[in-house]
């Protein structure tokens, strides 16, 4: 279809139906099915439709679609075209993380370059790194030009879409494994980000396998007494080493090792600092209740008591009321520590 970009040709009821078949899901940390996302937007009759690629991926520690990008970027280029394909639309935008792109800009450009040429219009937006920028209203608002933040939902932001038609979003890695689909090269697969051990690095490992199986496949099973957060380094659930043996990987795709001799302080500490720095500011809860929490935290005494009188009642506004799912987000990883960490219920 392009130069260096080999797309297998495929009618669309035959694609969607093997992209069924596969069970495949989206990437980005929701895991919906993307033959229903597909069928949706193809069933609207606006006369036209974007295709949208996120890579913004701010989540702290996870630099998966990075990894992807810098080694399989014509795969993830070639989902793009036969998602196009599908739509019947000729217009597309890849909406990356301003510092992936700026290392990254020659290859990419060199496949997308004659892509534009044959009449397939993929724009590249360069996103400022941020947290917010992966939520998909923030996403399209920005591409539009506006305000970084979050949209009113419903309706979905995808049929408001931009500049008044719907789009077809999906994350790096699931236009990677579109490809894998129409290819039959798919595997149930996914790729992780594994830190805070001895091999940290990003791994493709299977979708049913456990964490603890994943961290010992891929020598990364700690010699210390640890715990372990799974599915995006803010985001993520808390969990014990125990846990470990049974539990899937889920959300945006990371494994993160912290000793045992971690205070609450400090787990506490990366978490909320992250939450006040990154909120958009769109919503009272979100905007307020992130600052509360990590000014709560920052004016303890090394080794002081963790106020969980104070923070839980903050934790719950921000989890009941923040106007979009990351504000309401933060509730995961603290009430998971302190459940399986501490054995509190906060």
């Amino acid at each position: 279809m392009a130069q260096n970009v080999s797309v297998k040709v495929l009618a669309a009821d035959e694609l969607l139906s093997k992209i069924e078949q596969a069970g495949l899901v989206g990437r980005g940390g929701a895991a919906f099915p993307v033959h229903l996302k597909w069928q949706r937007i193809k069933n609207l009759n606006d006369p036209k439709k974007y295709v949208v690629c996120n890579a913004s991926e701010g989540e702290i520690g996870v630099k998966k679609d990075f990894y992807i990008l810098e080694h399989f970027f014509k795969e993830v280029l070639e989902g793009i075209l036969l998602t196009m394909d599908f739509l019947e639309t000729k217009e597309a935008y890849i909406n990356i993380n301003k510092n992936y792109y700026q290392k990254l800009k020659a290859q990419i450009d060199a496949l997308i370059e004659p892509c534009n040429k044959r009449g397939y219009l993929i724009h590249i937006f360069e996103e400022q790194p941020s947290y917010i920028g992966g939520e998909t209203g923030a996403l399209l608002n920005a591409i539009e030009g506006k305000k970084t933040q979050p949209r009113l939902s419903p309706p979905s932001p995808s049929i408001t879409g931009i500049f008044h038609c719907p789009v077809l979003l999906h994350n790096v890695e699931t236009f990677y494994d579109i490809t894998r689909v129409a290819n039959d090269r798919y595997l149930p697969t996914r790729f992780s980000t594994i830190l805070g051990t001895q091999n940290a690095g990003v791994y493709q490992v299977g979708i049913e396998q456990k964490v603890a199986e994943i961290l010992r496949e891929t020598d990364n099973y700690p010699t210390f007494a640890f715990f372990v957060q799974v599915g995006g380094g803010a985001s993520g659930e808390v969990i014990t080493a125990s846990q470990a043996e049974d539990m899937k990987l889920s959300g945006a795709g990371s494994i993160e090792i912290y000793p045992s001799t971690t205070t609450a302080q400090q787990f506490l500490g990366k978490i909320l600092n992250f939450y006040a720095e990154e909120s958009c500011g769109k919503c009272t809860p979100c905007r307020d209740g992130s600052w509360q929490l990590q000014q709560i935290i920052e004016k303890l005494a090394q080794d002081q008591a963790i106020p969980w009188s104070r923070l839980s009642p903050i934790v719950a506004t921000m989890e009941q009321s923040s106007f979009c799912g990351l504000g309401k987000s933060i509730a995961v990883p603290i009430k998971s520590y302190a459940k399986n960490i501490l054995g509190l219920e906060v």
